[in-house]
């Protein structure tokens, strides 16, 4: 339990210092302010891994795995959370073009929705931990839900309509949208009344838009492993890089044109692990060495051979 109060701890710590510190008034963010700020969130991340393997090896997690074995599961699940919320940046993207999203705001809606996301993918994983565990014949559903994720990440790239999300009609039921954006404002009164602004609707869409990744990405990670801790923690540390990794990435996501086949040689892995753990047993070390095998790759042949990528927006 202590293990757990203090990585939330810890987890908390950083984003009050990210939005109180140094992200306390709106600006843009620079390339070279991201670069930064990736490098901390991935350093931060892979050197958790220290923490993981004494935690483990001393017991402070009840748990039967090795030190060993759970820095490897840890790294493993880490990599195809960040490999897979690749194509979240590139939706992210898209939706904040869509909604007109000023640069200096950005930040904001992405802090917020990344807290949002620490919510909603707990109680995911806790939902799918208690699943796993009481009906054994639920890892067979998720590896099938990975081999639709992967299918449908084949099919050309969809259209982004956000007036058509069902979330979004309900929000203008319940409140009013104003035309205009009113600074880092999520809402705003006028005549008495509250308002939502259009900041707040592209955080909601943001939000719901990690809703869905996250059905793909957190069935992935049980084929990795089904320590709570380890779920968990590796999900939460690939979501708060999410952030900077967009500011970084988002302009040039398009050149990564071989990317996304990568992401589905990861998927239809980790489902055939899922769909074959009962006579396949590969060890430890293969999850970790294949998915940094396919991610690389993608990334080399896209910057060897890639080229635009656009995509339509309205």
């Amino acid at each position: 339990m202590l293990i757990w109060i203090g990585f939330l701890v810890f987890i908390i710590f950083l984003l009050a210092l990210d939005l109180g510190v140094f992200n306390r008034e709106a600006h843009v963010i620079s390339a070279s302010e991201a670069l930064g700020w990736t490098t901390l969130w991935v350093s931060v991340s892979l050197l958790f891994s220290v923490v993981v393997f004494f935690a483990y090896r001393q017991g402070w997690v009840a748990s039967e795995l090795s030190g060993k074995r759970a820095v490897m599961d840890y790294l493993s699940g880490y990599l195809v959370e960040l490999s897979l919320s690749m194509d979240n940046i590139f939706v992210i993207a898209l939706v904040f073009r869509y909604f007109q999203v000023p640069d200096q705001n950005q930040h904001r809606v992405l802090f917020w929705g990344i807290l949002g996301a620490i919510v909603f993918r707990g109680i995911m994983i806790g939902l799918g931990i208690v699943l796993l565990n009481r009906f054994s014949w639920m890892t067979y559903v998720f590896g099938v839900i990975l081999l639709y994720a992967a299918v449908r990440m084949l099919r050309p790239d969809q259209e982004i309509r956000p007036e058509r999300n069902p979330v979004i009609r309900w929000l203008r039921k319940l409140f009013p949208v104003t035309k205009e954006f009113e600074g880092d404002k999520f809402f705003v009164r006028r005549r008495h009344v509250l308002a939502a602004t259009p900041l707040f609707v592209a955080l909601l869409v943001v939000e719901v838009t990690d809703i869905m990744f996250a059905f793909d990405s957190i069935p992935a990670i049980f084929a990795i492993t089904k320590d709570p801790f380890l779920v968990f923690s590796s999900n939460i540390f690939a979501i708060l890089g999410l952030r900077s990794m967009y500011f970084l990435l988002a302009a040039v996501i398009g050149r990564f044109t071989y990317i996304k086949y990568s992401l589905v040689a990861i998927l239809f892995y980790v489902a055939a692990k899922m769909l074959l753990h009962e006579v396949v047993h590969p060890p430890e070390w293969l999850s970790l060495t294949v998915i940094v095998l396919l991610l690389g790759g993608g990334i080399g042949i896209s910057l060897l051979w890639g080229g635009p990528n656009k995509v339509k927006t309205e």
